[in-house]
């Protein structure tokens, strides 16, 4: 299967509020349209997670994170500028997501994924993608493809063909969180 073809799958099953497993910047995901309580809702379930637990969304450009922030701080941008790996930010004043994509604190995870399949994906779509590790939670995320397991696999309405082949290492994003106020704190290296 063709690549553009791939992403044209993923993108109509996302728009009709289903479930996708998918390559990302990082380790395998499990994504859904961000904007849809009923899809995230169902990736809890999935995940076998509390809704408590915030997730991850990607997103294609500088431009659609803004989107769903109230208030980018400077300090993001200049975060973002010099990181050299996928680096996930956690911003105060969440706007216009599911209800329950969003903290108890009003903050929402956001990465920029650079990742070529990823970002084609965030784009066509069009807004943001739910990106959380394609496993149980407590379980060890799945690196490559062969590392999820069969109950995941089962659970969702579309699973991409693109990096299936794929077997490399691959780590979680780092994940710091930033205040209003420019403070800074690192969640995960």
């Amino acid at each position: 299967m063709k690549i553009e073809d791939d992403i044209k799958q993923a993108v109509e099953v996302m728009r009709k509020g289903g479930v996708i497993l998918y390559p990302t910047d990082t380790v395998w995901g499990i994504g859904c349209d961000a904007t849809n309580a009923e899809a995230v809702a169902r990736v809890y379930e999935i995940k076998k997670r509390s809704d408590s637990k915030a997730m991850i969304c990607l997103v294609d450009s500088d431009a659609r994170l803004q989107r769903y922030v109230r208030n980018v701080p400077n300090v993001a941008w200049d975060l973002l500028d010099c990181v050299d790996k996928p680096t996930t930010v956690i911003l105060d004043g969440a706007v216009n997501l599911a209800p329950n994509l969003i903290a108890e604190d009003g903050s929402v995870a956001l990465r920029i994924t650079g990742e070529a399949f990823s970002k084609e994906l965030c784009y066509r779509f069009q807004k943001p993608v739910v990106s959380t590790s394609a496993n149980i939670s407590g379980e060890p995320a799945a690196q490559n493809y062969r590392d999820i397991s069969q109950e995941i696999i089962d659970s969702v309405d579309y699973v991409c063909w693109t990096r299936r082949q794929e077997h490399k290492p691959h780590k979680p994003s780092a994940i710091i969180k930033l205040g209003q106020g420019g403070e800074i704190q690192i969640i995960r290296k």
